[in-house]
């Protein structure tokens, strides 16, 4: 069923309402993969193991991951713009806890406390978009969504490698986490003022919604279970305990969608898969997202490890990458609408080939200016397989799913980075060199992202096969409406 129309943002509204959103979304993201960059110097700093590092690293991961998709239905229970708002608060202070952490185990739990924040509002950014634009501008919307997507990533690399190469006012690496404390409080200020209520939407989306305790704990023991070996299987050389858990999650992962089909709250809707369409259209989505994870990891690794790179450079490497999607994600809305149809088709293959080109040219010897057009090119790829694709998707689903295509939207790209890390990563580091490594995952992402390209041709026939019956249905004809004067009776 086609999704109808929410309450759109009055156009005054807009742009601040988007603003306080996508810079909510860009911390979160940030965050990510800000830590990564900086690890070493945090190692250095707090005079801690590396499995110390590990868990600052990863449990921000980890815990996101598991809490996304309760987080989402959270929103229906509180409101989304109330649960925005708090998750933001709590991002913010668990931020300046880990920027003042006196020692690893504090700062461990405070990214954590950081991840349950991220988790909480993250959601709801998607949902909102989805509840109050609709049309063109939610395709535009979309669109600088997907964009702050991967501008956040790239920041997190850039700022990540300025704070590692330099002692900013002599607090180290503390900077990653304290710049997250004035935005957020600016944040808090003008977001109660700018997110949109809506009449029937003040408090809730659902004025019967319930958080269904089953779903919530079968989906925490199954998503911890697949995400914990994935995130530290690798590192210790895939002990047994890893493969144990990875099979017990994938069964609790079915007990759970077995038992959210005859929840009377799920905590899933699974009716927000039944649209022709839908399915494959994520599984691109998430295909191409976890491609994008490993592809920057195992590069920014052969930058720095095999080439040399510092990690500012390698940061700044992604840059045209991150051009080629910001302009991709903010100008297809205006392609025409033939053209439009069949960019989820062609970015795959416009990633695929970017992405080989790259590093069959340069894994050697790094040549900056013939890497610039090939990156781009991937990242204008990245973004025509994702922004358009997913735009399709929510256009299908009914207002009232909101928070259900936003958990999926969410949860399945991390599932799939974290799992394209672990198995992409693995090639890498298993490979006799850097560059063979490189290679390796470069041709392991091209049968992905052609696994990617035809679950995108299916959703785009789906879409068109929909589009010919709404415009074919057949329409009985109304009476026609007598204008006969009614008799008086004698």
């Amino acid at each position: 069923m086609i999704a109808s129309s929410p309450p759109p943002v009055p156009g005054a509204r807009r742009g601040p309402m988007l603003a306080v959103l996508l810079t909510g979304q860009i911390m979160a993201t940030m965050d990510g993969s800000i830590v990564s960059v900086t690890a070493q110097t945090m190692r250095e700093g707090l005079h801690t193991s590396g499995a110390a590092i590990q868990l600052i690293v990863s449990g921000y991961l980890l815990t996101s991951g598991v809490l996304l998709v309760t987080c989402a239905r959270i929103g229906d229970i509180v409101g989304h713009r109330r649960a925005f708002l708090l998750g933001l608060g709590w991002f913010t202070a668990a931020s300046l806890l880990c920027g003042l952490a006196p020692d690893a185990t504090v700062l461990v739990l405070a990214r954590i406390a950081q991840a349950v924040g991220a988790a909480l509002l993250t959601p709801q950014i998607f949902s909102l978009i989805h509840l109050h634009w609709d049309g063109v501008a939610r395709r535009k919307a979309i669109g600088l969504y997907s964009m702050v997507l991967a501008v956040g990533v790239a920041l997190g690399q850039v700022i990540g490698g300025l704070v590692a190469g330099a002692d900013l006012f002599g607090l180290s690496w503390r900077p990653v986490f304290l710049i997250n404390v004035p935005i957020g409080v600016l944040l808090l200020a003008i977001g109660p003022r700018v997110l949109l209520r809506s009449h029937a939407r003040d408090t809730r989306t659902d004025e019967q919604a319930r958080l269904d305790p089953v779903g919530v704990a079968l989906l925490t023991v199954a998503m911890t279970a697949l995400i914990a070996p994935l995130v530290f299987g690798p590192a210790h050389d895939w002990p047994f305990w890893t493969w144990i858990s990875l099979v017990s999650g994938a069964v609790l992962l079915l007990a759970f969608a077995r038992h959210e089909t005859a929840a009377r709250h799920p905590l899933l809707n699974l009716a927000v898969l039944r649209p022709k369409g839908v399915k494959p259209g994520l599984a691109a989505c998430w295909i191409i997202g976890g491609c994008y994870t490993a592809f920057l990891l195992t590069l920014t690794l052969h930058l720095q490890s095999a080439l040399g790179r510092s990690p500012l450079q390698a940061g700044l490497t992604f840059v045209p990458y991150t051009l080629g999607f910001g302009m991709l994600s903010l100008s297809w809305n205006h392609y025409p609408h033939r053209l439009r149809r069949f960019l989820p088709i062609a970015g795959p293959i416009a990633f695929a080939t970017g992405a080989a080109l790259l590093v069959l040219l340069h894994r050697g010897h790094w040549h900056s200016l013939g890497a610039v057009p090939l990156l781009f090119l991937a990242g204008a790829g990245h973004a025509a397989g994702y922004s358009p694709l997913i735009a399709q998707v929510t256009s299908l689903v009914e207002s009232r799913l909101a928070s259900a295509v936003s958990a999926l939207n969410s949860t399945g790209p991390l599932l799939a980075g974290v799992t394209s890390v672990a198995g992409l990563g693995s090639l890498y580091f298993t490979a006799p060199s850097s560059a063979d490594g490189l290679l390796r995952v470069v041709g392991a992402m091209t049968a992905l992202l052609a696994a990617g390209t035809a679950c995108a041709t299916r959703a785009v026939l789906a879409r068109s096969t929909v589009d010919t019956t709404e415009r074919h249905e057949v329409r009985l004809p109304e009476p026609p409406v007598s204008t006969a004067q009614p008799q008086e009776s004698p």
